[in-house]
């Protein structure tokens, strides 16, 4: 028997949701990657198993003591999703190398990734402004700023604020001609350019293993968390068309998937 909860867009409901599933006395409970998710999890229990389906940053969340040695009630798959901030601006230079300054959209609980953004803008001798969001009224105020800086190109960073909002921001950012890259492929299946990250599908394939093992008695202190081996590079081909945009060969013959 399982018993499903949803935040439906509300990072707020999290902790209510919670703290139902440790009231219901469940078994264990698996979680998609969210910081409001796992801050929740965390702040509810200590002791129901926890499985992280794709957690951003488990060490420095708190959630566990190392990735190799957890130490406490979670366990199951990072992300990667700060380490990997850099490559994405990588990808989206590689896309619009001219010197106009890149916008990074984040969200107040995005630090880490806006600091892994700068260390490889600084090397690299790129500009970037942050614009950070407290709340989806915040958005499009954010574009009209993106426009006003001449931005070439935009870095979405991925949280539960956006999330709901993918088709917007997509709209939004065809609207300001603003080649925009995303660290979810959803993004770029709801209308968006280009996203890389590690394979969601199979992450949530390897938290079923996580799953089975604890439910077969393993704790989750002893086992280590994983790091993903694939990631996957998304580009959709209709949205470059309407920003005019052309895709160098280079990036398509390595897109694991072309949206036509």
């Amino acid at each position: 028997m399982t018993e499903p909860r949803g935040a439906e867009g509300r990072p707020e409901r999290y902790p209510a949701l919670a703290a139902e599933l440790v009231r219901l006395q469940v078994d264990l409970i698996v979680l998609a990657g969210h910081t409001p998710a796992t801050a929740a999890a965390k702040e509810a229990t200590s002791t129901i198993p926890i499985v992280m389906a794709g957690a951003e940053d488990p060490v420095g969340q708190g959630l566990v003591e190392s990735l190799g040695h957890p130490g406490r009630n979670f366990t199951g798959l990072s992300l990667q999703a700060v380490e990997t901030t850099g490559k994405r601006l990588e990808l989206l230079k590689e896309l619009v190398p001219d010197a106009s300054p890149v916008v990074v959209l984040r969200d107040q609980r995005s630090l880490p990734f806006w600091q892994a953004a700068e260390a490889a803008a600084r090397t690299r001798g790129w500009k970037l402004l942050s614009l950070e969001i407290r709340n989806p009224g915040e958005i499009e105020g954010a574009f009209k700023t993106a426009i006003a800086a001449r931005a070439g190109a935009l870095l979405v960073i991925s949280g539960a604020l956006f999330e709901e909002q993918a088709q917007r921001i997509a709209k939004l950012a065809a609207g300001a001609r603003l080649p925009t890259m995303y660290g979810l492929r959803f993004y770029v299946e709801a209308g968006g350019l280009i996203s890389y990250s590690a394979d969601l599908i199979e992450i949530w394939r390897r938290a079923a293993v996580f799953v089975d093992k604890i439910l077969k008695g393993a704790k989750p202190a002893d086992l280590p968390v994983e790091q993903p081996t694939k990631f996957e590079l998304i580009i959709n081909l209709k949205t470059a068309k309407v920003l005019g945009l052309t895709i160098p060969q280079t990036l398509l013959l390595r897109a694991d998937q072309v949206i036509e």
